[in-house]
């Protein structure tokens, strides 16, 4: 089945005129950088959250810098986080000094163990990062309960819930990135997530540097209003963007049935937003380039777990992730047509693979 029409890709924004719009409302004010708007949009993500509320900063990894820095995290205090995640992360732990203590997956899903996390806490470890990855929440509950300063990244995770209460107010502190292909999109862009004053006001204390008598390390991690007037016009739209992914979510999970993959698990009293549609596969690397072959774009749901840059040996579920994990196209912008092109390629490459399986064990017989 060769290719029909443009590529499918794996991801892309979801934008319309209103969009467009309110940037451009804000682009002829001339009032371009952090402002008014900026404030409107950490109290309407925050509202959304049910927190009391949110600094904006100029990307998710300093979000999760500062909300670090604001736990006074430091040399000589261990963060433990999963392998199996973006590399933002464990970048960020370092930015503060810390070491980084790494933990597997939990059995037949893709976040952190919380009987790994358990293990892996010390008398040093000060915090614990919890993504909830692809959408669907990990046990947070549980590892709350540990006792430890919790930092939830909800990146893949704006507007999923557990027994009705979004993630990101579960933990002391949340962190969200608003890069382009994310839940919300203002380009780049994130968000530091709070109840706690103290710790809203170190991470928006430390966001900037100008005005200040007190000479300390601050950065520049501003947010500006036109990237804010684009994050108000999608915050406003989340409760259909989430509607459409479930909606998408749904008639894959009807369909790749059929084809002998199973829908990504989801657990009890939890309502995930299919951030990523993540099969297994005997062989991710081989699929992908048989998907992109028939035109459709898919893609390794974590580019290289954190281990492998470390050089730590283990991680047994981890590395089972990362041979398996495929990521399939689902975005709010998907359009019916590229969804029977996605399930018509999956179809056709499933199909190519069995023969071959076939063929590999049915040649030494018929040479004969």
């Amino acid at each position: 089945m060769p290719p029909h029409g443009p590529l499918v890709p794996h991801s892309r924004p979801t934008l319309d005129e209103a969009d467009i719009r309110a940037v451009a409302e804000v682009l002829r004010s001339g009032q371009i950088a952090q402002g008014e708007l900026t404030r409107r949009f950490e109290q309407e993500v925050a509202c959304f959250l049910g927190v009391r509320d949110g600094v904006a900063t100029s990307s998710g990894t300093a979000a999760l810098h500062l909300a670090l820095l604001a736990l006074g995290v430091g040399p000589g205090d261990e963060v433990v986080l999963p392998s199996y995640t973006c590399v933002a992360l464990l970048q960020a732990v370092r930015y503060v000094g810390a070491t980084p203590k790494l933990v597997d997956l939990e059995p037949g899903g893709y976040n952190l163990s919380v009987e790994e996390v358990h293990r892996a806490v010390t008398r040093r470890t000060r915090a614990i990062l919890v993504p909830h990855m692809f959408g669907f929440p990990a046990d947070i509950e549980g590892i709350c309960r540990l006792g430890v300063p919790v930092i939830e990244d909800i990146a893949q995770a704006l507007g999923a819930t557990v027994e009705s209460r979004p993630v990101g107010s579960f933990g002391d502190v949340a962190i969200c990135s608003f890069y382009a292909t994310k839940v919300i999109t203002t380009g780049e862009g994130g968000m530091v997530l709070s109840n706690s004053d103290l710790l809203l006001r170190r991470a928006r204390e430390m966001r900037d540097y100008d005005g200040r008598r007190r000479l300390r390390i601050r950065f520049n991690y501003k947010l500006t209003d036109f990237q804010a007037a684009l994050g108000l016009s999608q915050v406003r739209k989340l409760p259909a963007l989430l509607d459409r992914r479930r909606r998408l979510a749904a008639r894959y999970a009807e369909r790749i049935q059929v084809l002998g993959l199973q829908p990504p698990a989801v657990r009890p009293g939890t309502n995930p937003i299919f951030y990523r549609y993540v099969v297994a596969v005997p062989d991710a690397a081989r699929a992908r380039e048989a998907l992109q072959a028939y035109g459709v774009e898919t893609s390794p749901p974590v580019f290289w777990p954190l281990h492998r840059y470390l050089g730590v040996p283990g991680f047994p579920r981890t590395e089972q992730a990362y041979r398996t994990a495929l990521s399939i196209p689902l975005y709010p912008s998907l359009q019916e047509e590229e969804v029977n092109r996605t399930f018509l390629a999956l179809e056709a490459t499933l199909a190519a693979r069995e023969r071959e399986r076939w063929r590999a064990y049915s040649w030494p017989f018929s040479a004969r």
